[in-house]
């Protein structure tokens, strides 16, 4: 069985192996105020850096997951204004989360399936909140476009959602001051980890906000996040198996390269675009190649969605749900590490047999 669900998705081959070790090692059950989960945070965090092109001068926390560091961004990063690019259910719950927490949001809002052209920031803004890879519809922000903001912009930090494209993107961290991602998806694993990166505008950000009386939250303020990381700990027993599983697996990574890694990506990615436009029945949703992500792909197959989920698990291929309105007339499949050439090779010849 092969699991192309953009999240939870396929686990990294390694990662049986790694949890065998950790369990013999009782990772599991160790202390977070100890030297050998010190060693672990440390470990991890210097491998994501390496891997992902990260500058010294950013930092790397641990959460539950992502969908907490929409909230403690907002929380930590915003004393009234955001400005949200929405164009899926993903980027749209990031500023559903500004409004719940009785901030004043703003957005710049397109069709499921676009993305955007010329953005205006309104004034006032603190944080602009991009979401890289739509995880909903398969549409991508171009780097550059990610990194045009900040001359335009120098005074509202960049926050990027990279959670179904990490590590396949190669982000100007001089032009952002903050990404994260989880671990469910581009870094096979199992699911109860956030990674949250930034720099000290940031910081400096969460402090003003703290001294003026905003309440910023608790256990996991950033100053608090910020404080124990600087000792390699955590302020509260965190997901040690987790933080240990992703370091073991960032250095398989690093060990293949992420040069290598980005250029499979796209060998995958073109394998099944290409089947998907040359088909007869199937076709790609997003329209505009420039648009269309290279992790998570999604097909329109309408009425024969059904027909096609059936032909492929039968075949030993599972395919992701389209989702919400989409779920019963479109196909997701998540291209990460995980899958392999091979199978991304025996995916396109079955699209391309389907009738």
């Amino acid at each position: 069985m092969v699991n192309f669900t953009p999240g939870p998705s396929q686990l990294y081959f390694t990662v049986p192996d790694h949890v065998k070790k950790a369990f013999r090692d009782g990772i599991p059950s160790l202390s977070h105020r100890s030297k050998q989960f010190e060693a672990i945070f440390e470990y991890t965090t210097q491998g994501i850096k390496t891997l992902l092109g990260v500058p010294d001068d950013y930092f790397i926390v641990f959460t539950g997951s992502a969908t907490e560091i929409w909230e403690r961004v907002i929380q930590n990063l915003v004393a009234e204004r955001s400005h949200h690019l929405v164009n899926g259910a993903f980027s749209k719950r990031f500023f559903e989360i500004a409004e719940q927490l009785n901030k004043k949001p703003s957005k710049t809002q397109v069709a499921v399936g676009n993305s955007f052209e010329a953005v205006s920031i309104p004034t006032g803004t603190e944080v602009i909140a991009l979401t890289h890879n739509e995880t909903s519809s398969g549409v991508s922000l171009p780097i550059p476009f990610i990194s045009s903001f900040r001359e335009s912009n120098p005074d509202s930090l960049i926050v990027v959602d990279a959670v179904s494209s990490l590590p396949y993107p190669d982000f100007d961290y001089s032009k952002v001051d903050s990404v994260f991602f989880s671990v469910q998806k581009g870094f096979g694993l199992p699911a109860g980890l956030g990674i949250w990166m930034m720099n000290k505008s940031c910081l400096a950000k969460a402090g003003q906000l703290l001294s003026s009386g905003i309440s910023i939250g608790s256990y996991h303020s950033l100053p608090l996040l910020y404080s124990n990381a600087l000792k390699n700990q955590t302020p509260e027993t965190p997901n040690v198996l987790g933080i240990y599983l992703l370091g073991k697996v960032v250095n398989d990574f690093n060990q293949k390269g992420a040069l290598a890694i980005r250029q499979e990506t796209q060998y995958k990615a073109a394998l099944i675009y290409k089947a998907l436009e040359e088909h007869s029945i199937l076709k790609p949703f997003v329209k505009n190649k420039i648009d269309r992500s290279k992790t998570v792909i999604v097909a329109d197959a309408g009425n024969r969605t059904a027909d096609l989920t059936t032909y492929l698990q039968e075949n030993g291929l599972f395919p992701g749900d389209g989702y919400g309105d989409s779920k019963k007339t479109q196909l997701r499949f998540a291209n990460f590490p995980a899958h392999s050439k091979e199978q991304f090779e025996n995916l396109a010849d079955l699209i391309a047999g389907f009738k």
